[in-house]
């Protein structure tokens, strides 16, 4: 088996792991991994192919929905082949192929976050100025918002293969997951890891600060809406915001309860770091397009629209 080596002149395999104490069930846990994907993928296909096709979702709103549905796709396939390959007993990872996953990890966790920030303030800006919603969020503005968040999302993680590529990894080299992670992979380092930790603590900071702002957008609408006379324009408003608040607890939910374990618990079961790791990786991507199904009339509408014309021709 091969090591990694200790002159630092060159970095070969890492180990992944599975889920700890089911190793034996791997191969059955397999089946609903590879069944949440799969099902993720038709659905978020199904929401950019119904956005394109139909003219009167060529809004803001939906063009924002659909950049969701872009980073949910890149959310759930980045730590795919890890997994899979995990589960099928072939658990090495070449160093360079390690972080390039954690990379692409970590770039759309980011992209996401920054995503459903723009979608809150898309919010605000319908409910809190919808006279001026046309003209202030043009299509050549929410292409540039969301060229802005592509960028800033995967530049904020670009340090991180740089970096880890420069420790010194000895002895240790058996991971927490089945995908890699950048602080994850740092804690293997026998070398000073601190510009790691304090790059990694600003990325996480970057996220928590996304999810502040959207607390306080939904602050300013809740302020808005109660400033509204007519009840019926009250329930109106919040009917457009239910799909975002749903996603939005989808994805930080996991990460929030992460924090708090590795926080405030000191003696937490691997199992429940590995459920919740995955769970954020796994469960957005598949439940956000079924949410916006449901929750949003114009999409379900178009595609009950697009499932009957098939079934009659």
């Amino acid at each position: 088996m091969s090591i990694i080596n200790v002159s630092h002149a060159e970095i070969t395999t890492f180990i992944l792991v599975g889920i700890p104490g089911l190793e034996y069930a791997h191969i059955w846990i397999s089946i609903p991994i590879c069944s949440m994907c799969l099902i993720a993928l038709p659905g978020n296909c199904t929401i950019l192919f119904i956005i394109k096709t139909e003219p009167s979702l060529h809004e803001p709103m939906y063009y924002f929905l659909s950049m969701l549905s872009l980073s949910d796709m890149g959310l759930s396939f980045s730590p795919l082949p890890t997994m899979l390959r995990i589960l099928f007993k072939a658990s090495e990872i070449s160093a360079n192929a390690c972080f390039a996953q954690q990379f692409f990890i970590h770039g759309f966790t980011a992209l996401e976050s920054s995503v459903l920030l723009i979608m809150s303030f898309d919010r605000f800006l319908a409910i809190h100025n919808p006279l001026r919603y046309s003209s202030i969020l043009t299509t050549l503005r929410v292409a540039q918002i969301g060229t802005v968040c592509f960028f800033k999302s995967f530049l904020l993680v670009l340090p991180f293969p740089f970096t880890l590529r420069m420790l010194t990894y000895c002895k240790k080299r058996q991971l927490s997951h089945s995908y890699c992670l950048h602080e994850d992979v740092m804690k293997l380092a026998c070398s000073d890891n601190q510009i790691d930790v304090i790059y990694g603590f600003f990325g996480a900071l970057c996220v928590m600060v996304d999810f502040m702002l959207i607390a306080m957008s939904y602050i300013l609408i809740l302020k808005t809406m109660l400033g509204t006379a007519s009840r019926k324009e009250q329930l109106k408003a919040f009917n457009t915001c239910v799909s975002h608040i749903c996603a939005v607890i989808i994805f930080y939910l996991p990460i929030i309860n992460l924090a708090i374990v590795h926080r405030f618990v000191h003696h937490v079961s691997p199992l429940f770091n590995v459920v919740m790791a995955n769970v954020l990786l796994l469960v957005p991507p598949l439940m956000n397009p079924i949410v916006y199904c449901v929750k949003t009339r114009q999409i379900r509408v178009k595609v009950v629209a697009k499932l009957c014309q098939k079934q009659i021709y």
